[in-house]
């Protein structure tokens, strides 16, 4: 834990209240758009982007990788302004679990049903309990009209919710869901570029279609507890490994350094 924590305690009882937590400015503008223009230029990332279609036929794209680098997203996933509230909020040491970058274009980006992310770590990642949480990093403006991200105020008190088939998507059971809708109060967690929310691995949240002109990046670094490691592989998001954490200013560092990098590939290519 860090010698001088970043979260007050009456945030950490916010989160385990409320089941997330809303930091805003964890990451400044000019770190926002070295990543933003990374990703959209990251040959990696749109090979292997998979897109996720909702009931409605709208199609979200979602990279993911299980791997750290030398990367702008690797220097997030390693920050200590990530990891150490993480490390207040779950508890002890912490690992990388899995980052994604999630894409909803203009228009056309799909919905996701309500769901847990322990409710896919439990089934097809043998996690024993819930010491798991996300940071979701707006890399743009998220808002209502784009799809931003909605969650059910407390529900990760429920506990694990069964999952099953929504398409090709994998939803939470639809009648604990409507029940816990009567319940807990719906919030639609706008950000603004380089803000965060760190949210329970149990808070049930969805998202809908984008119908704005505006596109939704957004970067989620996932994090398991040092003391939850699988009880077995599943060739699929990684055991414990101890994280290394990179001073703060690596964001910009590494993130210029690879911006230079497909810059000069594209001089070469052109």
């Amino acid at each position: 834990m860090p010698a001088n924590p970043p979260l007050t305690p009456a945030q950490v009882q916010q989160f385990e209240q409320d089941g997330y937590l809303i930091v805003p400015k964890l990451f400044n503008a000019e770190e926002m758009d070295v990543l933003l223009k990374i990703a959209k230029a990251d040959v990696a990332l749109a090979s292997e982007a998979n897109g996720r279609k909702d009931a409605q036929g709208g199609v979200s794209k979602l990279a993911l990788r299980n791997d750290l680098g030398d990367t702008v997203y690797a220097a997030i996933v390693r920050a200590h302004r990530v990891v150490d509230p993480m490390e207040q909020l779950l508890g002890g040491e912490v690992y990388h679990f899995h980052h994604k970058m999630m894409v909803k274009e203009p228009y056309v980006g799909g919905a996701w049903e309500w769901h847990q992310d322990y409710g896919y770590w439990y089934k097809f990642n043998f996690c024993l309990f819930p010491f798991m949480a996300s940071c979701m990093v707006a890399v743009d403006r998220a808002h209502k009209g784009n799809g931003c991200l909605q969650v059910l105020k407390g529900s990760h008190l429920m506990g694990r919710i069964e999952h099953g088939s929504a398409g090709e998507q994998t939803g939470a059971n639809m009648e604990r869901v409507t029940e816990a809708m009567k319940r807990m109060e719906l919030v639609y967690v706008e950000l603004e570029p380089g803000s965060a929310c760190f949210f329970h691995c149990n808070l049930l949240h969805r998202s809908d279609q984008n119908r704005s002109p505006d596109p939704r990046w957004s970067l989620i670094c996932c994090y398991n507890a040092a003391r939850n490691n699988p009880y077995r592989e599943t060739g699929g998001h990684p055991t414990y490994n101890h994280l290394e954490r990179w001073d703060d200013s690596k964001v910009l560092e590494v993130g210029k350094r690879q911006l230079e990098r497909i810059e000069k590939e594209r001089a070469q290519l052109a």
